[in-house]
């Protein structure tokens, strides 16, 4: 056990998971999430309503305030790809629907605070949400004519660049147009640019607090890169940057640590910027994302939970999340 630092938590121990992969079974019904209040150290709460199959990519929206959660469901159809839903959350209501059939995975908010930008599995691409009415627009639809494989995770640069991750992971049945590789893109001003296509499994991603470092969870390689970001946007030099078991979704707190959630796990691993750990959160078993939210951004939500009893745990913080 590693005494925390900065606000954040004790190390709490937790069972190794065996899966070895973001696998998702049989849909036991339909059934919207709702915020289950979690503890210090231990991330647990009362069990609320359950979401279909998966929980993920969850942003806060701070005016006026409610968590925005991607809902997986069962692959399904001749090309068995995986519906999904954006629900919203008030805490402590219950969820409503945001965007129906949105076949999103992560979320984050765009640089003007209007959209939600959100990688699309279900018509590979990647798109935004209008805030104010859900409307659906293309910010990236394919990498020199090809289809991508099956976005997964989204950060968003101040000025509006787009950095996304593209695993096959719900690719499904539906043909490869990469070539066998999964990697990691920028869009600017709707042009996509390659970053690396060379990292097996790319899933969480996010950016330093400032801008000048991209994070990337290599999930089929348990580890984490870190690649220099130019003040253009451009991709610079990768360096290893720490190692944990399947690297899933992220988040970073104002003072630029980072929030890594292991999959397998069902924790998260806190790393200060030089990729130190300073302490893990045990979230539960088959954990996907976390962000930061409430009034003083002071939360962390993490969505975990196994399958078909997926839901939203928060746990209280002395650091507020980025932006603040």
């Amino acid at each position: 056990m590693r005494q925390a630092r900065r606000g954040v938590p004790r190390s709490v121990p937790v069972e190794r998971g065996r899966q070895h992969g973001p696998r998702h079974g049989t849909d036991p019904g339909r059934r919207p999430f709702v915020l289950r209040p979690g503890l210090p150290a231990r991330v647990r709460g009362p069990r609320g309503h359950r979401g279909r199959q998966a929980g993920e990519g969850p942003v806060w929206i701070a005016d006026p305030g409610y968590l925005l959660v991607s809902d997986l469901g069962t692959a399904a159809g001749t090309q068995q790809v995986q519906p999904s839903t954006i629900h919203r959350l008030s805490p402590p209501a219950p969820a409503e629907t945001f965007v129906a059939a949105s076949g999103s995975n992560g979320l984050a908010l765009s640089s003007d605070g209007q959209q939600i930008v959100a990688a699309t599995h279900d018509n590979r691409t990647v798109s935004a949400f209008r805030l104010s009415d859900g409307a659906r627009t293309v910010v990236a639809a394919d990498y020199r004519g090809r289809a991508f494989n099956s976005p997964n995770d989204v950060t968003v640069r101040a000025g509006g660049v787009v950095y996304f991750t593209d695993p096959n992971f719900q690719r499904g049945r539906r043909t490869d147009e990469m070539g066998g590789r999964t990697g990691v893109f920028r869009v600017v001003n709707g042009q996509v640019t390659l970053v690396d296509n060379t990292v097996r499994q790319p899933n969480g991603i996010a950016l330093s607090p400032d801008g000048r470092k991209l994070y990337v969870g290599a999930y089929g390689e348990n580890r984490i890169y870190a690649y220099a970001v130019q003040p253009d946007g451009s991709i610079g030099a990768r360096t290893i940057f720490a190692a944990i078991g399947s690297p899933d979704g992220v988040t970073v707190d104002c003072a630029g640590n980072l929030y890594w959630v292991s999959h397998n796990e069902g924790r998260v691993h806190v790393f200060s910027p030089a990729g130190a750990e300073l302490a893990t959160i045990s979230s539960g078993p088959e954990a996907t994302n976390a962000a930061f939210g409430g009034p003083d951004r002071r939360t962390l939500y993490i969505t975990a939970g196994r399958t078909g009893i997926y839901g939203i745990y928060n746990i209280p913080l002395g650091v507020a999340g980025y932006p603040y």
